[in-house]
């Protein structure tokens, strides 16, 4: 059977990997900004933490999906058999991307527009809010941009603990020695980062005209 014939008889299951494969990113890639945005943040606050948790975050990064997702399923809580597990090891993958952005985007600002700020009467809290985060949008949105795209691309390893998506295929294709099934998930995942990518990419786009 070829790719275009198992995709028209499979339609209702692509359908419904692509979906479980779409939740998780989007689930874990908040979450990572949840975590990741006010870190970066603190680290403008915090200089000195900057060496030390871009470091954590640089060595969770090397780790293998597949080890990362080991180590998680018997940790209670966290892990486990099924979605949790994924979304705790893409959370932690989209980190980097979204403290690093967050980070230089703040430091990148000109002084002068801070000290003007100041100079207006303005608090750290106001700076932040007003000043500081409305410039460095674009730069904070292109780390968000990268941490989707590496999400969707990294949520192909959920399907070893039983999250569902599109790794369902790719696994089983492996095991079957099939390539249909390996490109069936292959393909299809590809296709939902680049779109993911350009959607991102124009309202990254927009945030960098307003900021300017």
């Amino acid at each position: 059977m070829n790719l275009i014939n198992f995709l028209q008889t499979n339609f209702s299951e692509l359908l419904s990997y692509t979906f479980q494969h779409l939740f998780l990113a989007v689930v874990s890639t908040l979450i990572g900004c949840a975590i990741g945005i006010p870190t970066g943040i603190l680290l403008t606050r915090r200089p000195h933490l900057s060496k030390p948790i871009l470091g954590i975050a640089n060595v969770v990064q090397t780790i293998p999906s597949p080890a990362l997702l080991g180590v998680l399923v018997p940790l209670p809580f966290l892990g486990g058999i099924g979605p949790r597990s994924a979304i705790v090891a893409l959370s932690l993958y989209s980190l980097l991307p979204l403290i690093r952005s967050t980070y230089a985007g703040i430091n990148g600002i000109d002084r002068a527009v801070i000290e003007a700020g100041r100079g207006m009467g303005m608090n750290d809290r106001q700076l932040l809010t007003q000043v500081q985060l409305p410039l460095a949008a674009g730069v904070i949105f292109a780390g968000i941009r990268v941490a989707m795209v590496l999400s969707i691309g990294i949520a192909t390893v959920a399907a070893l603990t039983g999250a569902g998506g599109l790794g369902m295929y790719i696994f089983r294709g492996i095991s079957m020695l099939d390539n249909t099934l390996i490109l069936a998930g292959a393909i299809p995942s590809a296709i939902l980062a680049l779109l993911a990518d350009g959607v991102l990419g124009l309202i990254q786009k927009k945030l960098t005209h307003i900021s300017k």
